[in-house]
């Protein structure tokens, strides 16, 4: 029992349809990955810079056009949570960026098969 050629054709291309996009989506998700690692990296080379500031030093933030007074406390508070917020999203990233690389692994292997089979 053998499939059609046209039938074989369809789904060889719904496959690489399918790798291809994952393919992509693999680029930007490493992206967002380095992305976020740079901000992860900037955030504490900044918590450091005001963990060595002396109690009475003013810490200023900017909003919009003007800087606002903020105690240090809040600053590093601050500095803490915003990087474990990227922390917790490179990790779902790396999850989806698993599922990405084997999407596109498992469709380029179903290709081969089916180049495999019909050459027989």
């Amino acid at each position: 029992m053998s499939i059609p050629n046209e039938a074989l054709q369809k789904l060889v291309q719904e496959i690489e349809t399918q790798a291809i996009t994952a393919q992509r989506e693999i680029n930007v998700v490493k992206a967002a990955v380095a992305s976020k690692q740079r901000d992860i990296r900037m955030l504490e080379l900044t918590s450091t810079e005001v963990k060595q500031l002396s109690s009475d030093t003013k810490v200023y933030e900017g909003v919009g056009k003007m800087f606002m007074y903020t105690p240090t406390e809040n600053v590093q508070t601050r500095l803490v949570s915003e990087t474990t917020e990227l922390k917790s999203d490179i990790s779902s990233l790396n999850k989806k960026l698993h599922y990405l690389e084997t999407t596109y692994k498992n469709s380029r292997e179903h290709i081969d098969q089916i180049f495999k089979s019909s050459g027989r």
